[in-house]
């Protein structure tokens, strides 16, 4: 049992715990940056149809994303070293973050292509078409076409894929990384005071996820501001015509009452 629950002790934590925040958001954006990379690569195979890639790519997405992160952090850890030493590469001294990342890394890249190949695909290939029409190379059709449009449809899944790394990043302290978990562990254990490093602990992811969360809205928006203005537009041509529909029908009953 623990020592008895003390509200004082919640607020002593916070700065204690906040000191190992750097570490955290270190994990989760080198974990991003690796991930955006390997899931943008795999989806290529995928959109583009390449046969033995695809298949690559779909073992690939069916491992990081059919296993538990904490295994493949285990994995990763204890086993790619061991592999590694068969090809004379000795990666025993490399620091225990590198292996942190990159499994983070690839864990978010299956999630990632997916929202990659999902956002390029939902574009309209009409407007690709008239692209080419015009005139504009490949190149040209996809910085200036696809990419604006799908990273528009792709910003509430990135939302959602950086909260979960975020809340992920509790595990790393498994193989001994000092982040946020682990300090509330160490601090938990040495004054036996479980849940209020708990709740002190809850109430900075609860912080940052909700940060993260507006301000990824508010990246939203700006990127979907031109469809919003479309919708806008249409709306009001929508209301013009109901409007100009109503009047005639208005003059028409007017015209038949004057008649009678």
């Amino acid at each position: 049992m623990g020592a008895p629950f003390d509200i004082g002790y919640v607020f002593s934590f916070l700065p204690k715990l906040l000191d190992t925040l750097g570490v955290t958001l270190l994990i989760v954006a080198g974990s991003l940056l690796t991930g955006i990379v390997a899931g943008f690569l795999v989806a290529l195979p995928r959109m583009y149809k390449i046969p033995v890639l695809r298949t690559l790519s779909g073992v690939y997405l069916s491992f990081f994303r059919g296993t538990p992160i904490l295994i493949q952090l285990f994995l990763f850890y204890y086993g790619l070293p061991e592999i590694l030493k068969l090809v004379g590469l000795d990666l025993t001294r490399a620091p225990v973050m590198f292996f942190v990342i990159l499994t983070y890394g690839l864990h978010t890249g299956a999630y990632a292509a997916e929202m990659i190949r999902a956002s390029v695909e939902a574009v309209d290939r009409g407007q690709v078409e008239a692209a080419y029409a015009a005139g504009m190379t490949p190149y040209q059709a996809f910085s200036r076409i696809i990419l604006p449009q799908a990273l528009g449809i792709a910003v509430p899944v990135f939302s959602n894929l950086v909260i979960a790394l975020l809340k992920d990043t509790s595990l790393a302290f498994t193989l001994g990384v000092m982040e946020m978990t682990g300090k509330a562990q160490t601090l938990g254990t040495l004054t036996q005071h479980f849940i209020e490093t708990y709740i002190a602990l809850a109430f900075i992811y609860l912080i940052i996820s909700f940060t993260l969360e507006k301000m990824l809205l508010a990246a939203e928006r700006r990127l979907t501001r031109h469809e919003n203005r479309e919708d806008k537009r249409e709306s009001i041509f929508r209301l013009k015509k109901r409007g100009s529909y109503r009047t005639v029908l208005a003059d028409i009953n007017i015209g038949k009452g004057g008649g009678a």
